[in-house]
This record gives structure tokens, C-alpha cells and sequence, in this order.
């Protein structure tokens, strides 16, 4: 029963850390599932209070910051609320749609067809869809690192503490 707890806590963070680069994944709730994981399989006992409170709070800023820096990164390069929900779709739909590519490339079509749709030129299509891209990215690695932390208290708090 042990190795199937540790192989569902492990699966969950392998999946919680794929979601900091696939958004269709769920990455924080993979890992804050993991979590509940070693609790039923093990014991709730390591984690109190803090350690609930800690966690909780990088999920609701890591949900905040996706949005955040998403959004950040369209309107730093000149972009509307149309680019913004264009890019949004974009990083949803794009990697199913190109699976190898669909995630840069969803986000910068998504961005350029939103602001296509609101009449916008070109050109500022263009520099709203590398914002979409940048902000895109920025948004992998503030996930990324914000996620491993979570895996690290973790570690921390069932070993050390």
C-alpha cells in the first residue's frame, strides 16, 4: 500500500508540474491533491495549520498570477481586452488543435484574431500576439517555480519538519 501512495503522490506532482506548461492540465490541484494523497495513504499528521495555509495561498496566487501575467504581458505591448480573451481561448484550444506547437501558437493567433475582430491594424495585431507570447511564457515560469515550491515545502514538511 505504501509504493501505491507514493506512486500516486509522485504521478500528481509529474502531473501538476506538466500543468505549469500545458494549461489544459490541472497543476496546482494536482499537486495540492498529492497532498490529500499522502494524507490517505499515509497521515494527515505532518501538515497543520500553516502548512494548509501556505499551500492554499501559492494556489490562489498561482490562479491569480495565470490570468495576471497572461493579460500583463498582451496589454505591455499594446493589446485590448479582445487580444486578451483571443489569447486566453488561444492557450486553451491551440494544443489540441496543433498538438506540438498549438501552445505558442494558439496564443499568438488567438491575440491577432481579437484584435482583427475589433477592427484593429495589423501591426498592433502583431505586437498584441507577441505580448500574448511573452506573457505567455512568463506566466510557464512564475507557475513553474511557485508549483515547485509547493513540492518543496511539501518535502520539507513531511521529512524535516
Amino acid at each position: 500500500m505504501e509504493i501505491l501512495g507514493w506512486i500516486s503522490v509522485i504521478a500528481l506532482f509529474v502531473v501538476g508540474m506538466a500543468g505549469a506548461i500545458y494549461p489544459i492540465l490541472p497543476g496546482a490541484l494536482a499537486i495540492y491533491a498529492a497532498f490529500f494523497a499522502y494524507g490517505f495513504f499515509f497521515s494527515f499528521e505532518p501538515f497543520g495549520w500553516f502548512f494548509w495555509t501556505i499551500q492554499t495561498l501559492i494556489v490562489a496566487v498561482l490562479f491569480l498570477a495565470d490570468y495576471a501575467v497572461s493579460a500583463w504581458g498582451v496589454k505591455r505591448f499594446g493589446g485590448s481586452k479582445a487580444s486578451i480573451i483571443g489569447s486566453t481561448i488561444g492557450v486553451i484550444v491551440g494544443p489540441f488543435v496543433i498538438p506540438a506547437f498549438g501552445i505558442i501558437l494558439g496564443p499568438l493567433l488567438g491575440a491577432i484574431i481579437g484584435e482583427l475582430i475589433i477592427g484593429s491594424e495589423m501591426n498592433r495585431a502583431l505586437k498584441s500576439s507577441v505580448g500574448a507570447v511573452v506573457g505567455l511564457f512568463t506566466s510557464i515560469v512564475v507557475k513553474f517555480i511557485l508549483q515547485f515550491a509547493m513540492i518543496i515545502l511539501f518535502i520539507l514538511w513531511v521529512f524535516v519538519f
